[in-house]
């Protein structure tokens, strides 16, 4: 990738105008003692000064994302994160003197529902739109932004059939791509030493990318059995498929496939004796806990691209929370930040067209603040150098001013090695 950008530092930008000389005019005239002779001066010409106009409007960025149905606790994060990085730049003084504003669309978790919506924030002129969290509402938008060339940013949405080797405007900026989350789980088992490994997928988009990438990984250890069992999304009852699970008595359990049933898959396994570790779907953690209390501690774990245990992300979140009043920094608002900070320092070093943002971008790496990990993309919008953390729930304390309604904290189990970038069909 090009040359790293540090966020560190404060984004100084200035616009010089242009303006045109302007050219003077001579008279020449003769007189001997020859027959007079007469030089007609050339027409003066005065070149009026052309000044680049440089705007005052705003630069618009959309932040389309889920505040009905399901994913409704992510798409509040991701768009606390981007309101805090638009209001942090224009206290600052903006982006070249203008100031950033952020239209807030809900997707409604819905694809149809998303392409309306995302072509109604290109006509009204976004520079980029961000923010995606379902994979089926990230499998429609982004072909408008592919044909449109308007740089779209997702958070979650990790379908492995999203991006294209054609991709050129499409960027992960949190969760990779399906195949590539099983890899993590996949050497959390192996360091562990386990011998069975029970799932539930749900049936739409990223429940079958996680699927198939389940099987592929775990096909590569020697000694481990998988077996996988498909709900419904909108699925609340999950019996019939953990006692379906009960004879193959697993020792972990994996339900990041099935985002939306991650709290009751933990409760009703817990319920049926199942009281195994179960790992959820980069979850939003505040949620999660809401619902699970005292049941989630020690045994729910989850992924993130956060990492909760650097003084960046402290530093941020304790901003975060006095900005939103939301109970914990999730990783989808880290995104959020990061990804209006990359946003201004695109703009600032290119202009706010955006085939050019999304061309410049290609061409970075970004150490963000509270990332775990350096963020930079392969040339189809692949997260190149993903490195997720896996923490599981504690009752220790929280760092100061971090603490939860709840009193749990993450506790880091392992950071992931580097994983490849999946590499689409």
């Amino acid at each position: 990738m090009g040359r790293k950008r540090s966020i560190w530092v404060a984004l100084l930008v200035v616009f010089a105008l242009v303006a045109a000389a302007c050219g003077g005019d001579d008279d020449a005239t003769g007189d001997s003692a020859a027959p007079a002779a007469t030089t007609a001066a050339p027409a003066a010409t005065t070149a009026a000064p052309v000044v680049e106009p440089v705007s005052t409007e705003p630069i618009r960025i959309g932040n389309l994302t889920s505040f009905t149905g399901p994913f409704t606790p992510w798409g509040i994060q991701v768009r606390d994160g981007m309101q805090m990085a638009v209001d942090e730049i224009n206290a600052a003084g903006g982006v070249g003197g203008r100031m950033l504003e952020l239209i807030v669309v809900d997707d409604q978790s819905n694809a149809e529902e998303a392409t309306n919506a995302i072509e109604r924030l290109i006509e009204d002129g976004v520079v980029a739109v961000a923010g995606t969290i379902s994979s089926d509402v990230g499998l429609s938008t982004s072909r408008i932004a592919e044909e449109a060339q308007v740089p779209l940013f997702m958070t979650k949405a990790g379908s492995s059939a999203i991006l294209t080797t054609d991709s050129r405007y499409t960027f992960r900026t949190c969760m990779p791509a399906a195949a590539m989350v099983a890899a993590p789980i996949a050497q959390y088992a192996q360091a562990q030493g386990l011998t069975r490994v029970g799932a539930v997928i749900a049936d739409y988009g990223w429940g079958q990318s996680i699927k198939g990438a389940l099987e592929a990984e775990f096909a590569a250890l020697p000694g481990v059995d998988l077996q996988i069992e498909v709900a419904p999304v909108p699925e609340k009852d999950f019996t019939t498929y953990l006692r379906s699970l009960e004879g193959f008595d697993p020792e972990f359990l994996v339900a990041t496939g099935h985002p939306p049933g991650t709290g009751a898959l933990t409760i009703q396994s817990g319920d049926l004796g199942m009281g195994v570790p179960i790992t959820g779907p980069w979850a939003s953690l505040a949620a999660v806990m809401e619902g699970l209390g005292d049941s989630g501690i020690g045994r729910y774990s989850d992924f993130s691209c956060a990492d909760y245990f650097s003084d960046s992300y402290q530093d941020l979140a304790r901003r975060y929370l006095a900005f939103s009043g939301n109970p914990f920094m999730e990783d989808d608002a880290v995104a959020g930040f990061g990804i209006v900070t990359m946003l201004a320092d695109a703009i600032s070093n290119v202009g706010d067209d955006s085939a050019a943002i999304a061309e410049y971008l290609h061409g970075q790496t970004y150490d963000l603040p509270g990332y775990a990990h350096e963020l930079g993309w392969t040339e189809w919008g692949e997260i190149a150098n993903s490195q997720p953390i896996m923490v599981v729930v504690g009752d220790g304390s929280a760092p100061e001013g971090l603490e939860t309604p709840g009193g749990w904290y993450p506790e880091l189990l392992i950071q992931a090695a580097p994983i490849p970038p999946h590499v689409p069909s």
